[in-house]
C-alpha cells in the first residue's frame, strides 16, 4: 500500500531521508506530525494511545519516549528496530541485568543503530529493574499498569518516585501513547474523534 521507504546512509549528516510515495493520501485527516512519512504514518493510526499487552511493549514504549528527550520522535521510529535489538526485545528480566555488567554498557554505547546517551540507557536499565520488582508483586507490570488511577497529577508523580528519566513530558507523552490518558490529536484528524467517541 506505501511507496514511501526510509533510506539509511551513515556517511551523510542526515542519516535517514524519506522517499515520499504517492499513496499516502487516503483522504483521512490526521495531525500534521503524522504526515511526514509512512512511519509516523503508521504509528499514529495504528499505535498511538492503543493499550499494550506486555510488559516488554511498555518498556520498549517508556524507553523510546526517555530516548525521544531532546530529539524528534521520527528519529526513534526511524532507529526502532535498532533498539529492540539492541535491547533483547525490552524483555525486562534481561534488560535488568544489564545493570551488571560493564560490557553491555559499552556495547550499547558503541552501537550505532540506537541513541548513545549513557544517562539514557542508565535510566532504560534501571527502569527495566523496576518493571521486575513491580511484576514479583502484582504479577507482571502490565497488571500494575492497567490497575493505576487515570487521575494524571497521580500518574506523573508515581512515575517520577519509581523511574529515572521520568518527568513530566516524558511521562506524559507514554501515557498518551499507550492510552493511558487521552492523546492530543489535532483537530480535525480521524483519530481525535475515534478517541472521543
Amino acid at each position: 500500500m506505501f511507496t514511501n521507504i526510509i533510506q539509511y546512509n551513515p556517511y551523510e549528516r542526515n542519516m535517514y531521508s524519506t522517499i515520499p510515495g504517492d499513496d499516502m493520501d487516503d483522504g483521512k485527516k490526521r495531525c500534521k506530525w503524522a504526515e511526514r512519512d509512512e512511519l509516523s504514518l503508521r504509528y499514529h493510526d495504528e499505535e498511538w494511545g492503543v493499550p499494550l499487552n506486555t510488559d516488554s511493549e511498555h518498556l520498549e514504549r517508556l524507553a523510546l519516549e526517555i530516548f525521544q528527550a531532546g530529539l524528534s520522535w521520527w528519529l526513534m521510529l526511524a532507529k526502532r528496530d535498532g533498539f529492540v535489538k539492541a535491547f533483547d526485545g525490552f524483555v525486562p528480566e534481561v534488560v535488568a541485568l544489564y545493570g551488571d555488567v560493564d560490557i553491555e554498557m559499552e556495547r550499547l554505547l558503541s552501537d550505532r543503530g540506537i541513541v548513545r546517551n549513557r544517562r539514557k540507557i542508565e535510566a532504560v536499565i534501571h527502569n527495566a529493574g523496576v518493571f521486575v520488582d513491580i511484576a514479583r508483586i502484582h504479577g507482571s507490570y502490565t497488571n500494575w499498569f492497567n490497575g493505576l488511577p487515570t487521575d494524571e497529577n497521580y500518574l506523573l508523580a508515581e512515575f517520577r518516585k519509581l523511574f529515572k528519566f521520568c518527568g513530566p513530558e516524558v511521562t506524559r507523552s507514554y501515557l498518551m501513547s499507550v492510552g493511558k490518558i487521552l492523546a492530543e490529536h489535532e483537530d480535525g484528524c480521524w483519530r481525535k474523534s475515534q478517541a472521543q467517541g
